[in-house]
């Protein structure tokens, strides 16, 4: 991306509103308010279906969103601290420190002062979490490329494959709002708001090492450009300030809980040999090449021409020109979520904040010119990821 379509694609920051933040706030709200909507339509689908599917089948559909996998992980956390471990039979040891602590955090502060359960205030979070996350994809998509691609990109979003998690008690809502809200920040020049929310994406995922590379990269980016154009080293540093600030901020929220595994544990490697132990490890993708060498041809043709798509995808971003955060964060997100050597199952889980991907068929569905059109695609995708969502959930592997 050059240097004139990184100022062209980047929006000013708005002029101040003579009422202060809470008009704003809003009028945004009132802005939101459809794409809100959509995306409470498509997820109350997906559980309506996961209702009627379980009452069918004779199990129960709030014990697989609250009480399954990660879940219990988090929930175990919030009940009574770190410290709990499994050991297999082949040695092999799951510790909970693989699991990061802002939900089960928020788990143990909803249900100390609400009659809620841990399982119950963790869907509480993670539900009000997805209306936030559909909400800052939205502003994100609504700021570059209008109102009706905001609407679209959320809906997107709640239609992904595996959007059934953003159901669940896990941190995928609650990460991905703070990262469409960090980039949304970045867009218009709040650095400061952008550090601070990296550092509670940073105590909710590893994966927000993609959200700290957008910042680092989008500010190191800039001082260059503005060095290179004649301005001095001080002057640059000085009118960035705000800009270094957020950047030097972002990463603390992660480190910090590394720094604490490491303290506990007695191991400055330690996070990592906690990883290691869980299969999490980085490999630059040699078990997702092993996992495809291993598959019958027709699967593994399959599942080359999803990773081709997804490749594609990705070009197609570079070509939309989207905004450099917007991009490195996208980009990072998916290239993290194949180069590890974990459960190849929970692949497309974790690429789901990856929010970005979504930007070029949104902006496809938009140039239909019915609304119509797009709503029936939506329909039809929506309808199909409540269906793999229930069959998924009341199967017996893990997403």
């Amino acid at each position: 991306m050059s240097d004139h379509q990184l100022r062209t694609r980047m929006p000013r920051a708005p002029a101040p509103h003579p009422r202060g933040p809470g008009p704003r706030a809003a009028t945004a709200l009132r802005a939101a308010a459809p794409a809100l909507a959509v995306y409470a339509a498509v997820r109350a689908l997906g559980l309506l279906v996961l209702w009627a599917a379980g009452h069918a089948s004779g199990k129960d559909p709030l014990a697989r969103l609250a009480g399954r996998w990660d879940s219990v992980w988090y929930q175990r956390i919030a009940e009574n601290g770190y410290g709990y471990t499994v050991t297999f039979p082949d040695g092999a040891a799951h510790s909970d420190l693989a699991f990061f602590p802002l939900l089960p955090a928020l788990e143990r502060g909803i249900s100390e002062v609400a009659p809620l359960t841990l399982g119950s205030a963790g869907l509480l979070v993670a539900w009000t979490a997805g209306l936030l996350a559909a909400w800052g994809i939205y502003a994100v998509g609504a700021a570059l490329y209008g109102r009706r691609t905001g609407v679209v990109l959320a809906a997107l979003w709640g239609v992904y494959p595996t959007a059934f998690v953003q159901s669940m008690a896990y941190t995928e809502t609650l990460f991905t709002a703070l990262a469409a809200w960090a980039v949304y920040a970045v867009l218009k020049g709040r650095w400061l708001v952008a550090g601070a929310l990296c550092v509670l994406a940073g105590l909710t995922r590893p994966s927000a090492a993609a959200l700290i590379a957008a910042l680092a990269i989008t500010a190191a980016v800039t001082l260059v450009r503005e060095y290179r154009a004649g301005n001095g080293l001080g002057p640059v540093l000085r009118r960035n300030a705000r800009m270094i600030a957020g950047v030097a901020l972002a990463p603390l929220g992660w480190l910090a809980y590394v720094v604490f595994v490491a303290v506990r544990e007695g191991s400055p490697v330690a996070y990592f040999e906690v990883q290691a132990q869980w299969g999490n490890s980085i490999d630059g993708g040699r078990a997702l090449a092993a996992f495809i060498a291993g598959l019958p041809l027709p699967a593994a043709l399959g599942l080359c021409a999803a990773l081709g798509l997804l490749g594609w995808l990705v070009v197609l971003c570079v070509r939309q020109r989207q905004p450099l955060p917007l991009l490195v964060y996208g980009i990072a997100v998916v290239v993290i979520s194949l180069i590890g050597a974990g459960y190849f199952g929970s692949r497309p889980r974790l690429m789901m904040p990856a929010f970005p991907l979504l930007l070029p068929p949104a902006a496809a569905l938009v140039r239909l010119r019915s609304a119509g059109r797009t709503a029936a695609v939506i329909a039809v995708l929506a309808c199909a990821s409540a269906a793999y969502g229930a069959w998924t959930l009341l199967g017996a592997g893990p997403p």
